[in-house]
C-alpha cells in the first residue's frame, strides 16, 4: 500500500481552501490526506500532533505571517513549505525562498488548481535537498574526504576557529580573492570584512549550533583592495569529547556578477514601475482634458484616499494599488459618448443608463493589464452603495470591498466640496451633514465616522 502524503493547508479563506482541496481530490497518484488550519496558532497545534509531509500556507493569516514558520524565524522547520499570496511581490518572494520556502505562488484559480503538481515538485525538491544534506553530513565526518573535496572545489573551502582564525583554506582562495592559502592561514577572516558585515557574522558565529547550516552574502576584501561579493555557507563542528563547538567549516563562492545583475534588474524594475505610473498619469490627464468640469478632482481624491487608507492600516503594497485605483476610478468614462459626458444639463434616463456602464467599461479596459488587476477594486465597485442601491452589481454592506467603500465617501466629499459648471461648492458643514444623512444608506457608517474624524483632526492641525 502506498504511503499517505499528509498535507497541512494553512488558509483562512474558505473558497481558496475548497478549491485547493478539490484539486487534490481529482489528482491521480499517491493518496493524499489534507488537514486544514485557519491560523498560525492552529497550524502549530496540528504540526505538534502530526508532522506533515508538506505545508501549503497563505502568506498573510489572521494572527501573523506564515513566514514565521520558516527556518530563519523563531523555530527551525524540518518540513517543506509552499507559500501563497494574493499579490505578487518580489521582496516577499526573495525573502521566502531565502528563508527556506520551496516555492512562492501568486494566488489565482489556475495556480490553486495546479497545486497538486506544485506539491509533487516541491516534495521531489525536498527529497533531493535532504539527500544533499545527508551527503554533506557524511562527508564532514571524514577529514580526508573533506580535504580531498576542498582541494579540488571551485568554491573556497575553509576551517575557522569560533573567533574567526583561519585554520585551513583551499586553493580556490587564489582565484576568488587572489590570496594564496599560505597568506590567509593563521590570519583572522574578519579582517577581510567591512564593519557592518563583521558585526553580522560575529553574531552568527556566537549563536551557531551544531548541525545547523547558515548561508549569508557579504563583501570581502580582494588582494587588490577592492571588495567582492561572497556567498558563504557555514556549519558548526562539534567536538564529541567536550560536546562544544570547536570550529566552523565554510564554503564560499564569488557572486559579484550575480549581485551586479540583481542591481541591474532592480534598476530595470524601478524604471518599469516609473513607466507604469507615467502611463496611468497620462490616461488620467487625457480624461481630465476630455471632461474639464471634473479637472483636478482625480488628483485630489487620490491623495486623500491614500492618506485615509494609510490610517486604516493598509500595507504599503496595498496602498500602491489603492492609489492606482483612485487615479483610474473614472477610466470607464473614456467609453462614454461626448454628447452624454459633456452635456451641460441633466441627463435623461437613457443617458443615465449609458453613464452607469462606466464601471463595467473600466473593468473591460483594465482587466487585461495584469499589474492593474489588484487596482480594479475602486474603478469597478466605487458606485456600489451600502444599502445595495448602487451599480453595476447592487452589492451591499461589507460585500463591497473596503477600499471601494472608503473611496465612495471621498469621491462624494470632493464632488460636493468643489465648484462645478452647474453649481457652486457646498459649505463644508452641508457636506458633512449630507454624509451623515446618507451614512448607513449610501455609505458605510463606520467609515463615515472615521473619515470625518480624520478630516476634523486635519482641519484643527
Amino acid at each position: 500500500m502506498e504511503d499517505v502524503i499528509n498535507i497541512l493547508l494553512i488558509e483562512d479563506e474558505d473558497p481558496h481552501a475548497e478549491l485547493i482541496q478539490r484539486a487534490f481530490e481529482r489528482q491521480e497518484g499517491p493518496p493524499v490526506q489534507i488537514q486544514r488550519a485557519k491560523s498560525l496558532t492552529e497550524a502549530r497545534e496540528k504540526m505538534l500532533a502530526q508532522k506533515p509531509s508538506l505545508i501549503i500556507a497563505d502568506w498573510r493569516l489572521p494572527d501573523g505571517e506564515s513566514m514565521e514558520l520558516l527556518s530563519d524565524h523563531q523555530k527551525h522547520l524540518a518540513t517543506p513549505i509552499i507559500l501563497m499570496t494574493s499579490y505578487g511581490n518580489e521582496r516577499i518572494a526573495v525573502e521566502a525562498l531565502r528563508s527556506g520556502a520551496l516555492d512562492y505562488v501568486v494566488k489565482s484559480s489556475e495556480s490553486m488548481l495546479d497545486m497538486p503538481h506544485l506539491a509533487g515538485r516541491a516534495l521531489e525538491q525536498w527529497a533531493a535537498r535532504a539527500e544533499r544534506i545527508r551527503m554533506q553530513e557524511a562527508l564532514s565526518e571524514s577529514e580526508a574526504q573533506f580535504r580531498l573535496l576542498a582541494e579540488n572545489a571551485s568554491d573556497m573551502i575553509a576551517r575557522l576557529t569560533t573567533s574567526g582564525q583561519v585554520l585551513y583554506v583551499s586553493p580556490a582562495c587564489k582565484t576568488i580573492l587572489d590570496f594564496t592559502p599560505e597568506e590567509l592561514t593563521g590570519t583572522n577572516c574578519f579582517d577581510l570584512l567591512q564593519e557592518k558585515d563583521r558585526r553580522l557574522i560575529h553574531r552568527l558565529f556566537k549563536k551557531g549550533k551544531y548541525g545547523a547550516t547558515h548561508t549569508i552574502a557579504y563583501q570581502a576584501r580582494h588582494k587588490d583592495g577592492n571588495y567582492v561579493w561572497l556567498e558563504t555557507s557555514a556549519r558548526a563542528i562539534l567536538d564529541p569529547q567536550t560536546n562544544t563547538v570547536t570550529e566552523i567549516q565554510t564554503a564560499s563562492r564569488d557572486i559579484t556578477e550575480r549581485k551586479k545583475a540583481e542591481k541591474e534588474l532592480q534598476e530595470a524594475h524601478r524604471e518599469l514601475q516609473e513607466a507604469y505610473e507615467r502611463t496611468i498619469e497620462g490616461w488620467v490627464r487625457a480624461l481630465d482634458l476630455r471632461d474639464r468640469e471634473t479637472e483636478g478632482h482625480t488628483q485630489r481624491v487620490t491623495e486623500l484616499t491614500v492618506k485615509v487608507a494609510g490610517r486604516l492600516g493598509f500595507s504599503a503594497e496595498e496602498l500602491v494599488h489603492i492609489r492606482r485605483g483612485a487615479l483610474l476610478h473614472d477610466m470607464g468614462k473614456m467609453a462614454i459618448p461626448d454628447e452624454i459626458l459633456q452635456k451641460p444639463g441633466p441627463l435623461d434616463e437613457t443617458e443615465w443608463k449609458k453613464m452607469r456602464q462606466h464601471p463595467q467599461y473600466a473593468h473591460e479596459m483594465l482587466l487585461p493589464i495584469s499589474y492593474l488587476r489588484p487596482a480594479l477594486i475602486i474603478p469597478y465597485y466605487h458606485h456600489e452603495r451600502w444599502d445595495g442601491s448602487g451599480y453595476p452589481h447592487g452589492l451591499k454592506g461589507e460585500g463591497i470591498p473596503l477600499a471601494a467603500r472608503l473611496f465612495s465617501i471621498i469621491d462624494v466629499w470632493d464632488a460636493l466640496s468643489s465648484d462645478r459648471p452647474y453649481r457652486k461648492r457646498l459649505p463644508q458643514s452641508e457636506v458633512i451633514r449630507y454624509l451623515r444623512e446618507k451614512s448607513g444608506h449610501l455609505f458605510d457608517p463606520k467609515l463615515v465616522d472615521l473619515f470625518l474624524a480624520i478630516m476634523e483632526t486635519q482641519e484643527q492641525s
